[in-house]
C-alpha cells in the first residue's frame, strides 16, 4: 500500500570492522517481488549481515549472512582459481551463443591475425582495438581513429581482472557499430575471430554483451539512472492502467523509424511515434516534426513498445523487455549476445522488417489482452534472468576462456601497446587476503 517502507540494514559481521555502504530503498517490481541494491565503499574480511525489515519484522529469509571476505568494486583482489570463481558466481556451464560463435574457430592463428587485421580493418573501419591480457594485466593499442568506445571495454576488463585471474589471451575487439567479419567458415582464406558488441546473420564476429548494458551494470548506483536494475522498479502503472497504444521514441538512425512516424500520424489511436533528433535524414524534419525527449521510465506508461533497429540492433531492447509492457520487435539481421535465449510469440511479438504488419499486431494485442500480457510477463522474466549483473561477468570470462583455449601461439605485448592501469582507490580500504596476510593474522 506504500504506507510502510521496507528497511534495509547492512553492516559488517564483525563489530571490529566498519565500512561505508550505500543502500537506497528497495525497488518495487509491482509483482510482489522487490529488488534490494547496495554499493560498498570499503571491504570487510569477516562478512556482511543484511537485514530486511518490514516495520520491525524480518522478512523473507532475513537476516542474510554473506561470509567474507567481501570486497568493494575497486578492490583489486582476483580469485586465482577460475573454477572457484565461476561456482561462486553461479555461472552457467554453457552459453549457447558462445558455443555457436566459436564453431568457425577450432584454432586461432595469432600470426595470421597480426598480419591481416591491421591491414584489413583498421583503415576502412578505424574502430579496432588490439588487446593482450598477460599475468592479469591488460594492454592495448588502437587501430584507427574511431576507438574512443574502448573506455567501455577497458572498464569491464579491468573490473573482471579485479575479481578473477584472467587467462593469458590476445585478441582484436571491434568497438564500432557493425560486425566486420563476413567470410564463411569454408571460404579461402577463412574468417578470423574479431570480437564485437553486435552480431548479424551474415557475419562471423564473436559477440560480447554491448558496451551499453556493460556500462549500465558497472555504473549501477553511481550516476547512471537508466540501468538494468533501476528500470525494474520503474515499470509504470499496472498493466490495466497503461495507455493502450504502442510507443516509439528515438533518433532517425534508420528509414523504418521515419515510416513509424508516418504510421503514427495516420493512426494516432494505435501508435505514438516520434523522432527526437535528426542526423541521417535532416531533410525530413520539416515534414515529420521533432518531439521532445521523454524520460525512459515514462515509456512504460504505454502497454506496447515498438523496437526498431538503429544503425545496428537497437540497444534499448533489453531495457524494454525489463519493463512491464509488450515489446513489438522488428525482424532484424542483427542480434545481441542474449537474443538466442528469446523466442518470438513467447517473449515478444515479431514484426516484419518493413513494418507492414505493425498496425495489425497492435490491434491483435488490444483484442487479445490476456495473451499480450502473458507474453510481456514471459519476456520480462526471461530478461531478468539473462541480464543479471553476474551473467555479464560470466559471459565476458567465458569468451576470454574459450578464445584462450584455441590460441595456437602465446600472447605477447606488441609494439605500441600500453598498460591499461587499474584505477586508483585511495578512498577505500582494500586488504586483499590473497596478496598479503592481514595484520590480525600475523
Amino acid at each position: 500500500s506504500g504506507r510502510t517502507q521496507f528497511k534495509v540494514v547492512i553492516k559488517a559481521l564483525s563489530p571490529k570492522e566498519v565500512t561505508r555502504i550505500y543502500t537506497p530503498l528497495p525497488l518495487d517490481r509491482n509483482d510482489g517481488t522487490f529488488l534490494m541494491r547496495y554499493r560498498m565503499y570499503g571491504s570487510v574480511t569477516k562478512g556482511l549481515k543484511i537485514e530486511i525489515l518490514y516495520g520491525d519484522q524480518h522478512v523473507a529469509r532475513s537476516p542474510y549472512i554473506l561470509k567474507g571476505p567481501v570486497y568493494h568494486e575497486y578492490c583489486d583482489c582476483p580469485e586465482e582459481d577460475p573454477e572457484v570463481w565461476q561456482n561462486v558466481m553461479s555461472c552457467p556451464s554453457q552459453e549457447p551463443q558462445i558455443t555457436k560463435d566459436f564453431v568457425s574457430f577450432p584454432a586461432i592463428d595469432l600470426q595470421r591475425m597480426l598480419k591481416e587485421i591491421p591491414a584489413k580493418f583498421s583503415q576502412t573501419r578505424g574502430a579496432i582495438v588490439h588487446y593482450t591480457i598477460l599475468d592479469n594485466h591488460i594492454y592495448h593499442r588502437s587501430l584507427g581513429k574511431y576507438t574512443d568506445f574502448k573506455m567501455f571495454s577497458n572498464e569491464m576488463f579491468l573490473s573482471l581482472a579485479r575479481k578473477v585471474r584472467l587467462p593469458d589471451v590476445e585478441f582484436y575487439l571491434n568497438v564500432g557499430d557493425w560486425p566486420v567479419e563476413h567470410r564463411k567458415a569454408n571460404d579461402t582464406p577463412g574468417p578470423i575471430p574479431v570480437i564485437s558488441w553486435c552480431g548479424s546473420v551474415d557475419s562471423r564476429d564473436i559477440v560480447l554483451p554491448t558496451y551499453d548494458v556493460t556500462h549500465s551494470t558497472l555504473e549501477t548506483l553511481r550516476g547512471v539512472t537508466n540501468d538494468l536494475l533501476s528500470i525494474q522498479g520503474n515499470t509504470g502503472p499496472f498493466w490495466e492502467n497503461k495507455t493502450e497504444r504502442a510507443l516509439f521514441r528515438g533518433r532517425d538512425s534508420r528509414e523504418e523509424r521515419l515510416h513509424l512516424v508516418k504510421l503514427s500520424k495516420e493512426n494516432p489511436e494505435l501508435l505514438d511515434a516520434g523522432i527526437t533528433g535528426y542526423f541521417f535524414f535532416r531533410e525530413k524534419e520539416k515534414e515529420l516534426g521533432k518531439v521532445q525527449l521523454m524520460g525512459f521510465f515514462d515509456f512504460f506508461k504505454y502497454k506496447y513498445q515498438v523496437n526498431v533497429d538503429g544503425t545496428v540492433a537497437a540497444y534499448r531492447f533489453p531495457y524494454l523487455l525489463l519493463g512491464d509492457s509488450l515489446v513489438l520487435k522488428q525482424d532484424s539481421q542483427y542480434y545481441e549476445h542474449f537474443y538466442i535465449g528469446l523466442k518470438p510469440w513467447k517473449h515478444y511479438v515479431p514484426v516484419k522488417r518493413n513494418l507492414e504488419d505493425l498496425l495489425e499486431k497492435i490491434k491483435w494485442a488490444k483484442e487479445n489482452d490476456e495473451e499480450a500480457r502473458k507474453i510481456a510477463k514471459e519476456g520480462q522474466l526471461m530478461a531478468r534472468e539473462l541480464l543479471q549483473p553476474h551473467r555479464f561477468y560470466c559471459y565476458y570470462y567465458k569468451v576470454l576462456q574459450e578464445y584462450a583455449k584455441r590460441q595456437a601461439s602465446k600472447p605477447e605485448i606488441r609494439d605500441g601497446m600500453e598498460l591499461v592501469p587499474q584505477p586508483d582507490d585511495r578512498d577505500s580500504l582494500c586488504n586483499c587476503h590473497r596478496k598479503k596476510p592481514l595484520r590480525e593474522d600475523l
